[in-house]
């Protein structure tokens, strides 16, 4: 196997989505679902976020090819401020069991050396649990709420005890401030692109400071605020934003993040133990629901 620098193209971009694919197993809900089920909004935002790892962190992410030069594991990590983070990690099925994941993860772990903390939002498999531990971070169980938000949820859901607006890159500054206060490094260029494939709400008074992000599947991830009043402001208006019959998800909570259960029960969502937060260097952090991709 020979490990190589992930480059800036749609051929590499397209090589880490069919390893993913084929790794990360056969559900419709997963980020690895089959090609078959693969709408092309999907394979674009799968792409576009490779090629934007591949831009920013050319350093920290790798692709695996064998000796006919075909893919077989990735390794995608990112460096924002201090902090690194691991944001997808895959072997093909028939390449496992040789050790390329410890060798992808060494790979990624060098380019975070320098970095004070780091952030995995790691899968329930026991062999990537027991990996992450040995490379020094401590597993927090993760929560996953799911369910469809229709009109019953909605009027479930306490009303808005302040104002929540979409925003866009005129908040950037506002957004890297709270990401340092909750994470201890700003997201910094990963807004770009995260404003380009989803939609920003945003709470910003006097009572402080917030946003999160809603992919079009119902994902609501990257939350970050500077209190868990406006934390459960935003996570409701994300809900509520959601067209009825929409299947929400709202995965990788804490137990610290006992603010976002609430408001999750209150619509009606169900819960499931779902993988792990691995955190090295850092508390977990609140309140803050951490994007699988951008940590």
């Amino acid at each position: 196997m020979i490990l190589r620098r992930l480059r800036d193209t749609e051929e590499d971009a397209e090589a880490v989505r069919t390893v993913s694919a084929a790794a990360f197993g056969a559900s419709r809900t997963l980020p690895g679902a089959p090609d078959a089920e693969w709408p092309p909004r999907r394979v674009a935002l799968a792409h576009g976020r490779n090629r934007h790892l591949a831009r920013t962190d050319p350093g920290g992410c790798w692709l695996a090819v064998d000796d006919a030069g075909m893919p077989v594991g990735a390794a995608l990590s990112t460096r924002r401020e201090g902090t690194w983070g691991l944001a997808m990690l895959a072997v093909l099925p028939r390449a496992q069991g040789r050790g390329l994941g410890r060798e992808l993860l060494a790979a990624t772990l060098a380019y975070g050396r320098a970095c004070l903390r780091g952030i995995i939002v790691g899968s329930e498999d026991p062999r990537a649990a027991a990996t992450y531990r040995r490379a020094g971070f401590t597993l927090h169980p993760a929560i996953r709420m799911r369910g469809v938000v229709d009109k019953v949820a909605k009027d479930r859901l306490p009303p808005l005890d302040g104002a929540v607006f979409e925003g866009g890159a005129r908040q950037r500054d506002m957004m890297d401030s709270v990401d340092r206060r909750t994470r201890g490094g700003a997201h910094g260029p990963d807004h770009d692109l995260l404003l380009r494939q989803r939609r920003l709400f945003v709470s910003d008074d006097l009572a402080g400071s917030g946003y999160c992000y809603v992919g079009d599947d119902g994902t609501v991830e990257l939350l970050a605020a500077t209190s868990r009043r406006l934390a459960k402001r935003l996570l409701t208006a994300a809900l509520l934003s959601l067209p009825e019959g929409t299947e929400a998800r709202v995965p990788s909570l804490t137990a610290e993040q006992e603010w976002a259960v609430d408001v999750g029960l209150a619509a009606g969502l169900e819960l499931s133990t779902r993988g792990y937060v691995c955190l090295r260097g850092m508390r977990p952090p609140a309140p803050y629901i951490p994007s699988g991709t951008f940590l």
